[in-house]
């Protein structure tokens, strides 16, 4: 009698458990992530523009407008590159300025579009962070086998003298 049980796996933001067996439920909430940060992209674009359009409207020069520019580019690449590693190997291997949540806040922020754009190209290959979910979740149940498989005797028991 085995009294292991599996443990189960984690959810996944928009996806719930649905990427465990990839049902039709799953393809259809990939296609809805992937036109959704599509969209999210394309929004977030349009209000740096419209913020860039307002510097420049403040007559403040090519240095203003040039600066601005490379820090919202800056902004986006780094906020990009945090995405990605968050989606492919989890938040725990984030170390250096990449682990910083409040102290650079703003960046992430402003760099939404790049986050945006790493979590539209990550749901054209899977759903968002499932690689990291189910790595730990085969994890889990290669040791709770494991477990199962090295119990002997009475489980949960004491041995009789």
């Amino acid at each position: 009698m085995n009294d292991v049980t599996a443990p189960a796996p984690e959810p996944i933001r928009f996806f719930g458990t649905s990427w465990v067996a990839r049902g039709a439920d799953y393809w259809l909430r990939r296609a809805a992530v992937t036109l959704g940060a599509l969209v999210t992209v394309v929004a977030g674009a349009l209000v740096l523009r419209f913020a860039v359009a307002g510097v420049a409207l403040s007559q403040s020069g090519g240095l203003v407008n040039g600066l601005l520019l490379f820090a919202i580019a800056l902004c986006t690449f780094l906020a990009g590159v945090r995405m990605w590693k968050i989606l492919t190997d989890g938040r725990d291997t984030l170390t250096g300025w990449m682990a910083e949540d409040r102290s650079l806040g703003a960046v992430w922020l402003i760099g939404c579009v790049g986050s945006a754009a790493a979590y539209f190209f990550r749901s054209l290959v899977e759903a968002p962070g499932e690689a990291v979910q189910r790595a730990a979740w085969e994890q889990a149940k290669a040791r709770t086998a494991k477990r199962a498989a090295t119990r002997s005797g009475r489980p949960g028991g004491k041995k009789k003298r």
